[in-house]
């Protein structure tokens, strides 16, 4: 049986899986998966359509960028140093103010709640790119039209399968006992109102103005949140198919620079399934990797310990012939 150790690194922060356990968890109903719908595609509508959105009425202004960018920043750090390198694997340990504001952070970027994701993420390092893993694109094949129903799959196609979950008691039970971060999952769908509401009333009070308030919204709720949604699947798809393999992995996780300022570090993905318990991604020199500096920022600070850095002697074990 497949356990949720990865061979060649190292992956304490993981749990193994214990008895027969299965893998998926309950199919969702269909209040829960009309809300993924609603949750993916109402922002994506808006992402397509902020270009000619723009163009033609002009409606952006400085206090929508301002915002945009500054809870896209909030939002995509609370994923990647919250919920998958603290949460998922353990890289350091927060203090509890730390711990609790990168919760709720990351389920600000409405990528589902904490236990959930941090449960889909472990089950797809312990199956990655096999049968099993809950979005790998090569599951259907090395043609060309099955290279695009796996990029479709892995990008965002797993989350529309009500069947598709992953089973929370096996793959989590270190975050279920953990009552902070229990609380702040059942509070989901109040981090998510506020995800979209704030910028709103943000850009509503800086401007005076109702349609200072309306455009916030457009752009720095709806819009900032699909490109997140984005940036993030993009690791799951793009990061699994293209890119530099310089690292020994047992999938095929790739490097693709492109995507390392937008997802946070997140698309040095070869690196991180080499030693999924690093807490630095972007090894190598000039590496861009913001959520390893903010890790960085807050260990000198005192607020987090035990990080677990890269060493050279690690690196280079793990180095690809």
């Amino acid at each position: 049986m497949a356990t949720l150790t990865q061979t060649g690194s190292t992956s304490a922060a993981i749990p193994a899986a214990k008895g027969p356990k299965p893998i998926h968890g309950d199919v969702r109903d269909v209040g829960r998966q009309s809300l993924v719908y609603l949750f993916l595609l109402v922002p994506m509508a808006a992402l397509a359509a902020a270009v000619p959105f723009a163009w033609t009425t002009g409606l952006l202004s400085w206090t929508d960028i301002a915002l945009s960018v500054g809870f896209y920043l909030l939002t995509l750090h609370g994923v990647t140093v919250g919920y998958h390198r603290l949460f998922t694997h353990g890289s350091f340990k927060p203090n509890r103010a730390v711990k609790i504001t990168l919760a709720i952070l990351g389920s600000m970027s409405v990528q589902g709640p904490l236990i959930t994701w941090v449960a889909d993420h472990r089950r797809h390092h312990a199956f990655s790119d096999k049968e099993g893993d809950p979005h790998s694109p090569w599951l259907y094949g090395t043609s060309a039209l099955a290279m695009s129903k796996g990029f479709w799959y892995a990008h965002m196609g797993w989350m529309f399968e009500a069947r598709n979950t992953t089973n929370e008691e096996r793959f989590a039970p270190d975050l279920r006992r953990d009552r902070d971060l229990v609380m702040i999952d059942k509070l989901f769908w109040v981090w998510t109102v506020a995800t979209f509401f704030l910028p709103a009333i943000l850009g509503g009070l800086i401007t005076m103005s109702w349609m200072g308030a309306l455009t916030a919204f457009f752009w720095a709720s709806l819009v900032r949140v699909s490109a997140l949604h984005h940036a993030t699947w993009s690791t799951n798809s793009i990061c699994h198919m293209i890119g530099e393999r310089p690292f020994k992995s047992r999938d095929k996780a790739a490097n693709f620079w492109p995507l390392a300022l937008l997802s946070g570090g997140e698309s040095w993905h070869n690196s991180h399934h080499a030693d999924q318990t690093w807490a630095r991604h972007g090894v190598k020199r000039g590496q861009i990797d913001t959520s390893a500096r903010i890790i960085r920022i807050m260990e000198q600070a005192g607020w987090v310990t035990d990080v677990k850095w890269p060493t050279p002697e690690r690196v280079a074990k793990l180095t690809a012939d």
